[in-house]
């Protein structure tokens, strides 16, 4: 464990970004595989380099671009992530609480993080949005693990209103305005890289996931802790192993990522507008 990580480690990273702007961002986003090109739609911009960041994490997947965007986006100051990390590029569970508290120390109340995932509910296709409203972690440690720092939170802390019900209502909402058929349901987490089991896929969907993806979910935690609100949004990638006779393959992720991006950019834009 990373003993480094005390309050102090956080606050560095805090006020750097801090030093660079001239305003509070209220509300974070974190941009996954299906929202990339969201950034070029924010104004008054300010870009800053996952590397520039003091004790900060860098993106090791290709198509995240590592940067730190801030400005505003539909009448909100926003600060979004292009490219976010994940346990199989070899981070410790515990070092991915940086993000998180990096963003409540940048003072964000809120934080929506948006993903692309495969679908494991069967009457979900390719190309659905889903509302997350709850999770199931099996895998791996707390990312809050260790010692507590109480700055941040709790040492023990309620996760039943992770997912906030009165953000779920706006999603909502905001979906009927954008003429969106939205869904609802459970994120599962798999730390892959690799692609589930069909198997895997049958005890998800035994467990009452109805979409199963490798990122989100240590977000989500230490964002609870931190006592900010959360909003997940699932792009249906794929439909998940074993539900086509067909091999998963990251360029059909990438495909539908591609081509349900408008839609979801609309979605996103409009949920700001209502909150």
């Amino acid at each position: 464990m990373n003993s480094k990580l005390d309050f102090e480690f956080y606050k560095k990273s805090a006020d750097y970004i801090l030093s660079k702007i001239e305003f509070v961002p209220e509300i974070a986003i974190v941009l996954g595989s299906c929202l990339g090109n969201l950034s070029e739609e924010i104004e008054n911009k300010i870009i800053i380099d996952y590397k520039d960041i003091p004790n900060f994490l860098d993106a090791t997947v290709d198509s995240h671009a590592g940067k730190l965007i801030l400005g505003d986006l539909s009448g909100k100051k926003v600060v979004c992530m292009s490219g976010r990390f994940h346990y199989y590029e070899g981070y410790d569970f515990e070092e991915l609480t940086i993000p998180m508290r990096v963003m409540h120390l940048l003072g964000c109340k809120m934080v929506i993080l948006t993903n692309a995932a495969g679908a494991v509910n069967e009457s979900f296709v390719a190309g659905d949005i889903m509302i997350i409203k709850d999770q199931i972690k099996l895998n791996g440690a707390s990312p809050v693990r260790g010692k507590n720092i109480p700055e941040f939170g709790p040492r023990f802390f309620d996760m039943s209103n992770t997912y906030d019900k009165e953000y779920i209502e706006v999603a909502k909402k905001a979906a009927k305005i954008s003429e969106i058929d939205i869904k609802e349901g459970v994120y599962f987490y798999m730390p892959g890289p690799q692609f589930e089991t069909p198997a895997e896929i049958r005890a998800i969907r035994a467990l009452g996931g109805d979409a199963v993806g490798m990122s989100t979910v240590t977000e989500a935690i230490v964002a609870a802790h931190c006592g900010m609100k959360v909003l997940g949004l699932s792009l249906m990638s794929n439909m998940a192993a074993g539900i086509l006779d067909v091999p998963l393959t990251t360029e059909e992720v990438d495909e539908t990522a591609e081509r349900s991006e408008k839609k979801f950019r609309v979605l996103l834009k409009n949920i700001l507008k209502q909150i």
